[in-house]
């Protein structure tokens, strides 16, 4: 049956509301999205309270005003931490809210800004939205990221089709990615997300001591940490209520032990970063961390990211995601690493989840240190994987078991 397109909306905004944060009778829900996207918003804010959410409330933002203040604002500006922000967001995760991330931001929103001016503003609001960050990421609140074709971003994705077109065909993928094209897409993530816990299942049954990853311009060793957890992106809070992370998601992934990677990778996908891309960088690393770097593009922002605290030159996530997925087979570059992610294998730079160690969201910060697991104010995925990629797991007695082989699942 094909659905037409207020239909297909429906659907996304039910699947946000469902499936994504699983919005509970009494429940708060944060909306964080660009204005672009109030079409999709309006929905989702219906189907929450359809849902019995007690409150809906939406933080707009605005990629325009954003720039403007990039360009004029003064420096000082980017040195003052959004304090009332971080309370309001803190206290709401403490009280049981869940969180909505709504992405359609221009991939190159900032280029030509200089950089000090990203930094600042990246590490200012990291620093002040810390604890907020710590409660999600180790999965006391529900919370869900899901993106809006605006039209920057669709010229981005699509700059061959007509203007009139682009929105339209972004449309249309990003309602295939996510299932919202089907009859019941309830259903159709169900089915999906048991076969990704078949995955975890398997390597958490393996208990692998590394990966070495082999590929051109790869050649890369990690440890993993004991009591190391395979997780997909369905996850489950403090209350035991499920929730999705990420709409769509192909990955399953954990952490890597902090101080075990050893190698050099080199990205297969653009990574856009605090406005800006990266694209066609390595990096090398020496009992985990970067010890040296190189881009083709965005080498100023790389540097940025890399140094922005002493936790980003270290890895905080190994994801793996076959190259025959649904995203990867589409063929399409989105230039946002929620959707690219999904369609390569990747590693983060920057904190690692707590809930992909054994008992660690019960543990405090140092706790998780001392097991091996990577602090820091960011957590940015890039993409390593393709077609050529092989990697095996590395066993306690030392054999090695083949994983991927060309790409895909072994």
């Amino acid at each position: 049956m094909l659905l037409d397109f207020k239909q297909k909306l429906e659907n996304y905004a039910l699947l946000a509301v469902k499936i994504g944060v699983n919005i509970q009778p009494g429940q708060k829900l944060v909306v964080n999205a660009d204005i672009a996207s109030a079409e999709l918003v309006r929905v989702v804010v219906r189907k929450a309270y359809e849902a019995g959410a007690q409150l809906v409330k939406v933080n707009y933002s605005d990629e325009i005003v954003t720039r403007t203040r990039y360009d004029l604002a003064p420096s000082e500006s980017f040195l003052e931490p959004p304090k009332w922000q971080a309370d309001e967001l803190e206290d709401m995760a403490r009280n049981g809210a869940a969180f909505l991330t709504i992405i359609s931001a221009d991939p190159d929103l900032l280029s030509g800004v200089e950089s000090s001016r990203i930094a600042d503003h990246q590490k200012t609001t990291g620093q002040a939205l810390s604890a907020y960050r710590e409660l999600l990421m180790g999965n006391h609140a529900s919370w869900s990221g899901l993106a809006f074709p605006s039209p920057s971003w669709a010229a981005k994705v699509f700059p061959e089709a007509p203007k009139e077109q682009q929105v339209d065909l972004l449309w249309d993928a990003i309602f295939k990615a996510v299932r919202a094209d089907q009859a019941d897409p309830i259903e159709a993530w169900r089915l999906h997300l048991e076969g990704l816990k078949h995955r975890c299942d398997l390597l958490n049954d393996k208990k692998y001591r590394s990966l070495h990853y082999i590929a051109p311009g790869t050649d890369l060793t990690i440890e993993l940490p004991e009591g190391h957890i395979w997780c997909q992106a369905g996850s489950v809070n403090d209350h035991g209520i499920p929730f999705l992370a990420n709409l769509p998601t192909e990955e399953v992934f954990t952490a890597p032990l902090k101080t075990g990677a050893n190698g050099t990778v080199l990205s297969t996908k653009p990574l856009s970063y605090g406005g800006n891309i990266i694209d066609r960088f390595t990096l090398t690393l020496e009992n985990g961390k970067v010890i040296a770097y190189t881009a083709e593009e965005g080498l100023d922002t790389l540097t940025t990211l890399l140094t922005m605290d002493d936790g980003a030159s270290y890895f905080g996530e190994v994801a793996l995601v076959p190259f025959h997925s649904p995203i990867s087979e589409s063929g399409i570059l989105y230039y946002t690493t929620l959707y690219d992610e999904n369609a390569s294998c990747h590693l983060a730079i920057g904190a690692a989840y707590a809930f992909t160690l054994q008992d660690g969201i019960a543990m405090s910060k140092e706790q998780l240190v001392d097991k091996g697991m990577n602090q820091s104010l960011i957590h940015v995925d890039f993409m390593m994987g393709s077609s050529d990629m092989n990697i095996d797991g590395i066993t306690d007695d030392g054999t090695a078991e083949p994983i991927f082989r060309n790409g895909d699942w072994a």
